[in-house]
């Protein structure tokens, strides 16, 4: 391993060290040298990779909005099979990466009023919402979802997805329910 993949792995721990700890204790209570520690490396050393435990939330939230961009990626064409395609890759990957629940619960933290003001900021850039309250509405002109207002479903769909993501990663024995269940949402 070259020293420069040695460095990019150093730093991906770093990234999902912090990630946990934010998750577990959150931001405000996690301290630079809990992740130095948990890593395992010198408070100094960390320091080398990221300035600031700042700096280090900003990096996994800019992580979280660039991952959720992903979505976009999948064909439209028929709206419940994007959602349906959508689902199963999210939860096939989260099976395989775990640490992808808790970009969910941090990604959800950091909108909120406690955060850091530039680190909110890019956090509510993410707006799969209103993303997919086109898709929604999509589906509501061709007759498979159900009639009413198109981003109050897409708000409704999400939180029960963040839910699912939630329970999964504080309670290892969860299985994600099949797509068809979070679907039945939309479907009329």
């Amino acid at each position: 391993m070259t020293r420069k993949e040695q460095k990019e792995e150093r730093r991906q721990a770093i990234l999902l060290t912090a990630l946990n700890l934010f998750v577990e204790k959150g931001f405000h209570e996690t301290k630079i040298s809990d992740i130095a520690a948990a890593v395992p490396m010198s408070v100094g050393l960390l320091f080398h990779y990221f300035e600031s435990k700042e700096v280090l939330l900003k990096e996994l939230v800019t992580m979280g909005v660039q991952y959720s961009s992903s979505i976009s990626k999948i064909p439209v064409d028929d709206p419940e099979a994007f959602f349906k395609t959508f689902l199963k890759q999210l939860f096939d990957f989260s099976s395989a990466q775990p640490w992808v629940f808790n970009m969910f619960i941090l990604m959800g933290q950091a909108r909120k009023s406690g955060s850091p003001a530039e680190v909110r900021e890019i956090a509510e850039k993410m707006n799969i919402s209103q993303e997919t309250a086109g898709i929604i509405q999509k589906g509501q002109e061709e007759g498979i979802f159900r009639k009413g207002n198109a981003l109050n479903l897409s708000i409704t769909f999400w939180a029960a997805v963040q839910g699912i993501m939630e329970e999964m990663a504080i309670n290892e024995n969860y299985v994600a329910p099949e797509p068809e269940c979070l679907i039945a949402i939309l479907l009329k």
